[in-house]
């Protein structure tokens, strides 16, 4: 296990001290709140594009920037914000963590797989609130939630129905979905499928594209899966689009211009729903990614922002509250009152029936923000942000 500390006029957890008002407070009073950052880093394939090997500080630069972010606000409050990054294999998983709560620091900002997620929030219990900026399950906002889990990695179902609203608006109904052979493809594709039957989609046909290994990355094998997808697409159901559920990134990169059909391509390539893009700019975000870019000397991925809003969440709620007590600062996060700015057009927060943030997803292909979701066609009781993923009637989710 690897560790650095990163801390920039900055803070989290939890000194017990004196209560602040508003203005720059003397030396002694200001409040330090100390928060991490685990990662855990898997060995697995390599990307069929080596412009999607990830970058040694994944996520930790999305920190570094929230820190410091945190920070300016901070000095004004007499508030103090400090970020431990952490890395592990996922044998140490539990024992990084174990560290971290041993080190006082109460809020954790998990990068991780679903299992590993979860059995990072049963080891905590009450004894932090964890922050998910990477898993994408279903299950872990449902029946596999847990009350000191947040999310603010868009789930499967989020991605997949900002997806479909958009489709559905431009009566592309009919889908050919072509799905992975691994169990996190196979998750993608059922979510593709729920979003069809909510917005009036109709899936004509379904393949899989199954993984026989291979030495992807070679001459020989970009040509014989160049061969490979005209083949495997011919015949197929008229179709408005094809909808790829490639989740572990083997096979969709390819399918752009070597469909049978001339058809669009959208999901796991072409047009697809993310929560973070290079390109984007709308609503203060050129603001960002130049921030970003000067700090990291790249630009910002989805699991950077999704970590920048972990602790954007811890900062806010620091300001609102003024307080240094942990059960203060999860309440206001939790609460009705809270709202965080993140460059979408809109304020987030998090549902209260599973611990989702709300959020808008992008739609990218290439070097632009095609759109954004969710469309405005789609209507809601309470928050437009709801029609993505499970609401509050659809959740199997039971929080103690």
């Amino acid at each position: 296990m690897k560790k650095a500390a990163f801390a920039l006029a900055c803070a989290c957890a939890l000194a017990t001290v004196p209560a602040l008002v508003p203005g720059l407070a003397a030396a002694q009073d200001r409040l330090e709140f100390r928060a991490a950052v685990l990662r855990i880093d898997r060995p697995g394939r390599a990307p069929v594009s080596r412009l999607d090997l990830a970058p040694p500080d994944l996520g930790f630069a999305g920190a570094r920037l929230a820190t410091a972010d945190n920070g300016t606000t901070g000095q004004f409050m007499g508030q103090d914000f400090a970020t431990e990054e952490v890395t592990s294999d996922p044998d140490g998983a539990i024992a990084a963590l174990e560290q971290i709560l041993s080190d006082g620091i109460r809020f954790v900002v998990t990068l991780a797989d679903d299992e590993i997620t979860g059995a990072l929030a049963d080891a905590a219990g009450d004894r932090a609130l964890l922050f998910n900026a990477a898993a994408r399950g279903d299950a872990l906002r449902n029946e596999a939630c847990r009350p000191n889990l947040l999310h603010t990695a868009p789930s499967r179902a989020m991605l997949t129905d900002a997806l479909a609203q958009f489709l559905v608006t431009k009566r592309w109904g009919n889908w050919l979905l072509i799905e992975g052979s691994h169990p996190q493809d196979r998750a993608l594709a059922d979510a593709y499928r729920r979003a069809a039957a909510k917005f009036g989609a109709r899936i004509v046909e379904e393949r899989i594209y199954e993984d026989t290994g291979g030495a992807r990355r070679t001459d020989s094998g970009h040509v014989q899966v160049q061969a490979q997808m005209p083949v495997f697409t011919q015949r197929a159901a008229a179709h408005d689009v094809l909808v790829a559920a490639d989740e572990t990134g083997l096979f969709a990169a390819w399918l752009p211009y070597h469909t049978w059909d001339p058809r669009p391509v959208a999901g796991s390539a072409g047009l697809r729903p993310q929560s973070w893009h290079p390109a984007h700019e709308a609503w203060g975000a050129t603001q960002f990614q130049t921030r970003f870019e000067r700090l990291a000397n790249r630009p910002a991925r989805e699991e950077d922002y999704q970590v920048w809003l972990a602790l954007r969440s811890l900062g806010e709620a620091a300001t609102r509250t003024q307080s240094g007590a942990f059960e203060d600062l999860v309440a206001h996060i939790r609460g009705d009152a809270f709202e965080l700015a993140a460059f979408k057009g809109q304020s987030l927060s998090y549902r209260p029936w599973d611990g989702q943030l709300r959020q808008p997803i992008l739609l990218t292909s290439g070097p632009v923000t095609t759109s954004v979701s969710p469309q405005p066609e789609f209507l809601h009781q309470v928050s437009q942000l709801d029609t993505l993923g499970h609401d509050r009637p659809e959740t199997r989710c039971i929080l103690n």
